[in-house]
């Protein structure tokens, strides 16, 4: 009967379809207005992990990084390589300048001289080398060009002393009066090979040696008059023993081949006249860096006059000569 006694107008139970307890658990994270932030940290869950620490390095890195490992491995082992090679250089050099002393110690007398190795004689030779001549050695490298241009002239200048014989001897053969050029021919070879050897040549070598201001006066003194004979062998007066320009040009209409051959040798005698006049001025300009003077030259040559054994012997025969006879006549007396 109880419940036929309740109203079934009467309104229902109002029901709080939020008190539910899935409801609840879901909604535990609204703030203290009432309102629900869905961004609401979690207490309970579990603390999240940056993903910065979990990321892995990207493989192309680490290639990155081996190729430069292997990289700076190559670099290391090329420039090994090289030093090593830079070692091996200055050891073949240095058993170069050993191999070159043992040379010069084995060229040497057994009283320490140099031995002369000029002019380059075979062994069995009865005449042996006159002087010692090393460009590398004895003379400096500011002067070694000049210097060796010096000698090729004297080279050029033997070398058209012969040729001159050989066109005198043509044109002694187109007519016999001219024998006494081919005569004269012979005899400024022979004399004049030797002699500008010893007279200018071997002087600049020694002043260039040892900066000497007297060998370079007696250099200038001497090459100026090679200058004026060179100038007249070009010209080529006749019965001079010279083939220069005069003597061939008279040789066209006779012999037009003897007059080509002298010419050529007129040819020789110009060039050698035009490098001394160069070669002239070369060592003169070198010889004012040098800081020579008169002065110097005449204190070098009495020193070596004074030095010189064989003038000192003479020299000392001569006073004893003189004692000796002085000494006579006052016995006489």
């Amino acid at each position: 009967m109880s419940g036929f006694d309740n109203n079934p107008f009467a309104d229902p139970v109002d029901v709080n379809p939020f008190q539910d307890a899935s409801i609840t658990q879901a909604t535990s994270g609204v703030t203290e207005n009432g309102e629900f932030n869905p961004f609401a940290a979690d207490v309970n869950s579990e603390k999240t992990i940056p993903i910065s620490a979990t990321t892995t390095q990207p493989a192309i890195l680490q290639t990155s990084v081996e190729q430069s490992a292997q990289a700076n491995a190559a670099a290391g082992q090329a420039n090994l390589i090289k030093q090593q090679e830079e070692l091996e250089r200055k050891a073949a050099e240095l058993e170069r300048k050993e191999q070159e002393l043992q040379n010069r110690s084995a060229g040497r007398t057994h009283t320490g001289e140099k031995e002369n190795n000029w002019p380059p004689l075979p062994s069995f030779s009865p005449v042996k080398p006159c002087f010692y001549q090393d460009f590398e050695e004895e003379i400096p490298e500011e002067y070694r060009r000049i210097c060796k241009r010096m000698y090729y002239l004297w080279m050029f200048h033997s070398a058209t002393l012969f040729l001159n014989v050989l066109a005198c001897l043509a044109y002694f053969t187109v007519n016999s009066d001219y024998g006494v050029d081919f005569g004269l021919s012979i005899l400024w070879f022979i004399l004049f090979t030797p002699v500008s050897f010893v007279c200018w040549y071997r002087p600049v070598y020694k002043a260039f040696r040892s900066d000497s201001s007297f060998s370079f006066f007696f250099f200038f003194f001497v090459f100026f008059f090679q200058v004026a004979v060179y100038i007249i062998q070009t010209v080529g007066i006749p019965r001079w023993g010279n083939s220069g320009w005069i003597t061939a040009i008279s040789m066209i209409r006779a012999n037009l081949a003897v007059a080509v051959v002298m010419m050529v040798v007129a040819g020789f005698f110009t060039v050698n006249a035009v490098l001394a006049v160069i070669l002239l001025k070369m060592v003169h300009s070198k010889y004012r860096r040098t800081g020579a003077s008169f002065t110097k030259a005449q204190q070098e040559f009495s020193t070596g006059v004074l030095s010189n054994r064989t003038v000192q012997s003479a020299a000392a025969s001569a006073a004893s000569s003189a004692a000796q006879g002085a000494f006579g006549r006052n016995q006489g007396n």
